[in-house]
C-alpha cells in the first residue's frame, strides 16, 4: 500500500463498502484489550515498526531515482541506520557507564557534597531529628542500601537488564525485516480485512499516511532541538564533562515522552552534582534543565507536534498521560499516533470534511464541478 494508493473521488467514496459504528467500536475496544494483555512484548515491534516507516519513503525514492532493487537499498538504509547507533553507543555507553559507576561507588560522598553546598555547617530537622550534612549523606545511603537490599530486587534489576539486551538485538532484527518487506506487511495485513472493506481501508491509508509523517518528522525537530540546547547548556554554558554524551542522550530520551525527559535530567543532574564546584553550578543546572523543559513542553513540542499532527497540545498530553497509564512506555509513545489514526477514521466515516486532518483530503472532499 502506497502514499498514492486509493484517493477516491466523491462518486467512488458512495460505492465504498463501509464499516458500521458499532462494529468499529467493538473492532477497537477488543484490540485494545489484546494489546494491553502482550503489552510487555510490544515495545520492540513499536519502535523498529516506527523507524521502517520513516525510512521507507527515502527507500522507495532512491529505489525509483536509480532503478535498483529496492531490497538493496533496504539493506542500506537498515546499515546506516544500525551503524549510526552501534558508532553512537560505542562513543557514549563507555564513558556513561564509568561516570554511573563513581557516581555509585562514591554516593555517599557526593550527596554529602551536595548537602554540604545548600546548607554548610548548619543543620537541618529532618523527621524530628536534627542533621548536618554528613549525617543526611550517611542517611540517604543507608535507605538507598535497604531498599536495594529487600529481598527480589537484585533479581528484578538482573532481569530488567537482560530484558534490556535482548530488546536491543530483537529490535535490530525486527528492523530489518520492516524495512526489507514493509509494503509486503502492509499488503498482509491488508489482507485480514473483508475484500468488500479494502477499498475504504485503502481510502483512510490514503489520508493517514501523510498525517502520520509529519507527526513523526515533529518527534524528529524536537530531538535535534534537545541535543543541541542540552550541548549548549551542559557543554557550552556549565562546562559539564561528558556533555556531548548527555545532549545525545538527552535527545534520544526525548521521544519516550514524560519517562524519557525525567530521567535524562536525573542523569544529567547527577553528573552534574558531581562535578559541582559550588552552589552555582547547581542553579545553573537548574536553570538549565528547567529552561529546556519549559522550551521544549510548552513552546516547541505543542508547535511542532500539534501543528504537525493536527492536534490540540492538551489532546496530546491527554494522550500521552493515558496511553502511560494503560500501556506504559510503548503506550506513551503510540498515544498521539493512535488519537490521529482515530481522528482520521472517524472522520472518513462521518463523511466530514471539516475533520479532515490532511489538506489534500480536505480538498478532495470538496463536490466536483
Amino acid at each position: 500500500m502506497t502514499r498514492g494508493s486509493a484517493r477516491l473521488s466523491r462518486r467512488d467514496h458512495e460505492h465504498v463498502g463501509r464499516i458500521s459504528t458499532q462494529t468499529t467500536i467493538f473492532v477497537l475496544v477488543v484490540i485494545a484489550v489484546l494489546l494491553h494483555a502482550i503489552q510487555w512484548v510490544l515495545l520492540p515491534f513499536v519502535i523498529s515498526g516506527l523507524v521502517a516507516f520513516i525510512c521507507a519513503p527515502l527507500v522507495d525514492w532512491l529505489s525509483a531515482r536509480t532503478r535498483l532493487p529496492r531490497a538493496l537499498w533496504a539493506a542500506c538504509v537498515f546499515l546506516v541506520i544500525v551503524g549510526i547507533g552501534v558508532l553512537m553507543g560505542f562513543l557514549g555507553v563507555p564513558p556513561l557507564i564509568r561516570e554511573l559507576a563513581r557516581l555509585v561507588t562514591d554516593f555517599q560522598g557526593i550527596v554529602e557534597s551536595l548537602a554540604k553546598t545548600m546548607i554548610g555547617d548548619r543543620t537541618v530537622s529532618l523527621f524530628g531529628q536534627s542533621m548536618n550534612a554528613s549525617q543526611l549523606a550517611q542517611a540517604a545511603v543507608s535507605g538507598v542500601q535497604s531498599w536495594i537490599g529487600q529481598a527480589g530486587k537484585v533479581v528484578i534489576f538482573g532481569g530488567l537488564a537482560f530484558a534490556g539486551v535482548f530488546s536491543v538485538f530483537l529490535t535490530i532484527v525486527l528492523f530489518f525485516y520492516f524495512i526489507m518487506s514493509g509494503p509486503a506487511i502492509m499488503r498482509g495485513l491488508l489482507w485480514l480485512v473483508p475484500p468488500q472493506q479494502r477499498p475504504f481501508i485503502q481510502h483512510i491509508w490514503s489520508r493517514l499516511d501523510p498525517v502520520l509523517r509529519r507527526y513523526f518528522i515533529g518527534v524528529l525537530v524536537v530531538v535535534a532541538y534537545a541535543i543541541v540546547a542540552s550541548y549548549i547548556g551542559l557543554g557550552l554554558v556549565l562546562g559539564i564533562h561528558h556533555a556531548v554524551v548527555l545532549a545525545l542522550l538527552t535527545g534520544l530520551l526525548e521521544m519516550i515522552p514524560i519517562v524519557g525527559p525525567g530521567a535524562a535530567a536525573v542523569i544529567a543532574g547527577l553528573v552534574a552534582v558531581r562535578y559541582a564546584t559550588g552552589i552555582g553550578s547547581i542553579i545553573g543546572y537548574t536553570i538549565y534543565a528547567a529552561a529546556l523543559r519549559l522550551s521544549i513542553d510548552q513552546l516547541l513540542g505543542p508547535i511542532a507536534l500539534g501543528t504537525a499532527a493536527r492536534l490540540h497540545p492538551v489532546l496530546i498530553i491527554f494522550c500521552f498521560l493515558s496511553g502511560g497509564l494503560l500501556f506504559g512506555i510503548t503506550g506513551v509513545i503510540m498515544a498521539a499516533p493512535v488519537a490521529l489514526i482515530t481522528k482520521v477514521t472517524l472522520a472518513s466515516l462521518y463523511d466530514d470534511p471539516q475533520a479532515q486532518v490532511d489538506p489534500k483530503a480536505r480538498a478532495d472532499a470538496k463536490p466536483e464541478g
